[in-house]
């Protein structure tokens, strides 16, 4: 780990384990060397584990003499991360760590992600399973795989071994916050089929870039601009103006993170070039105006090369890509008229593709109110039907819903104002947690979520509070000694 300032960590395990978990490839679908790696540890502990085929890990640890009549604990997190690095950064996610840093109070990763969202639920269960001296009563920890893709891994899970019905789930971002309920959502994918037909003139490479990003959750309501969408209006201006074609069209990595930059490959006549490129600055600065505060380094790349040859898209296809994007629903939908400043229901265009066979844009929809989720679902098939094409949805959860007699809410809210003098804020989420799907699995499970001050998740500059680590993690002590 590299320091950019002094390292003086007291909870030192957790930042041992986080640093170990971190040194090991865990994008959603590729958890199976995380997944070992948390069986070796239980296994060298002695531990009670359970690995199944998708690579879920539980363990257990039995409770500490003179806790044996109390109730088990679950504490939960999930293994995988939102992969997302910088233009230019060269790590290859699928076979490299992360590279750690830790500059004054914050733990950063060089270009990319963290993955402290959720490798801090994980680096937590270790650190208290390895650590002899904690007192606590039998230790159920569930560690699930791709949660950032529709919670598959909580949703195929089994926990029939489990005796505990309290759970600890420690993926939230904000410390003295704890989570009472979520938002359902699902994935839903779109193909619009395509054609190309072939045609000479000047490629010019436009992108999308400099945007914030972001959870499509938990900062959709900030506004910031999505990058696939803000192509469609660029292109739809640019066809506007003049004949052109589109070679190729790409932007966003992940469903459920706000697409930062977006790229086309255009074909011009030569005698438009100039205008084109002109009339694209002038986008730029409209773009800047309207976004100077949600995203006030967005900006416009053109790049041109010589004349040439290229596929491009058809002008009836054409059309239809311009159409999708200019009508597809995107951002917040709705706002809770129960829980005043809450989303109730959104939408993220997160990945767009353009393949030799169709248009793919892959979007995240959540909603706390199950028919507005169905709804939006229903407006999304209904726009491809139009055009010609289809939607998959897959990746479904449930809402998690406010339970109004809780102990283990209650419980925890009174060491938290004990050890740091201020009342938590209980809260419902836009972002989903699994705290939904392992409530139809665990009968009366009486649940709350919380974690650590951890900023800018499911980005680059993502970054995690050291010392917000540390009180945590007393927390979590001092809870599991009550």
């Amino acid at each position: 780990m590299k320091h950019t300032g002094k390292l003086n960590l007291k909870p030192e395990n957790v930042f041992y384990y986080f640093e170990q978990l971190a040194a090991i490839p865990h994008g959603s679908r590729n958890t199976k060397q995380i997944s070992d790696y948390l069986v070796s540890f239980a296994r060298e502990l002695g531990l009670e584990y359970y690995q199944d085929e998708a690579n879920n890990v539980v363990m257990i640890q039995e409770a500490t003499p003179g806790y044996e009549n109390a109730d088990p604990i679950i504490i939960q997190g999930h293994m995988d991360m939102v992969c997302e690095k910088e233009s230019g950064c060269d790590i290859d996610f699928e076979k490299e760590g992360l590279r750690l840093y830790v500059d004054g109070d914050f733990l950063k990763a060089e270009g990319t992600t963290l993955g402290g969202d959720d490798g801090i639920a994980v680096a937590y269960a270790l650190a208290i399973l390895a650590d002899e001296e904690i007192a606590h009563p039998r230790l159920e920890v569930v560690i699930t795989v791709d949660e950032e893709i529709g919670m598959l891994g909580a949703e195929s899970i089994d926990l029939s071994m489990l005796k505990g019905h309290k759970m600890l789930n420690i993926d939230s971002d904000e410390e003295g916050h704890f989570l009472t309920s979520c938002a359902g959502g699902m994935t839903v994918e779109t193909r619009i089929p395509v054609s190309y037909i072939s045609q000479k003139g000047i490629p010019l490479n436009v992108t999308v870039t400099g945007l914030e990003g972001g959870h499509s959750g938990s900062e959709i309501h900030k506004e910031h601009g999505n990058a696939n969408i803000l192509m469609g209006r660029v292109l739809k201006y640019l066809s506007d103006r003049g004949e052109m074609g589109i070679s190729a069209l790409a932007g966003g990595l992940k469903d459920n993170a706000i697409p930062r930059e977006c790229r086309a490959e255009l074909l011009l006549p030569d005698e438009k070039k100039e205008e084109m490129i002109s009339y694209i600055k002038e986008i730029e600065g409209i773009l800047q105006k309207e976004y100077a505060v949600s995203d006030k380094n967005v900006r416009i790349d053109v790049e041109e090369a010589v004349e040439t040859e290229r596929e491009i898209l058809s002008f009836a296809s054409m059309t239809k890509v311009i159409f999708y994007l200019r009508n597809v629903p995107d951002g917040v939908q709705h706002m809770s008229m129960v829980m005043p400043g809450l989303v109730e229901t959104s939408l993220n265009a997160g990945i767009m593709e353009l393949t030799p066979e169709s248009f793919k844009i892959i979007s995240s929809v959540r909603s706390s109110v199950s028919t507005r989720k169905e709804e939006l679902g229903d407006k999304l098939e209904y726009l491809a039907e139009f055009l010609g094409g289809e939607t998959e949805m897959s990746g479904g959860y449930p809402a998690w819903e406010y339970r109004a007699d809780s102990e283990i809410r209650e419980g925890i809210s009174a060491v938290y104002e004990e050890l740091f003098g201020e009342k938590p804020v209980f809260e419902a989420i836009h972002a989903g947690l699994e705290c939904g799907i392992l409530s139809g699995k665990i009968a009366d499970l009486d649940c709350v979520s919380f974690g650590p001050n951890n900023y800018d998740i499911h980005t680059p500059k993502e970054r995690l509070s050291i010392s917000s680590t540390e009180r945590i993690w007393r927390l979590l002590v001092e809870f599991l000694k009550r």
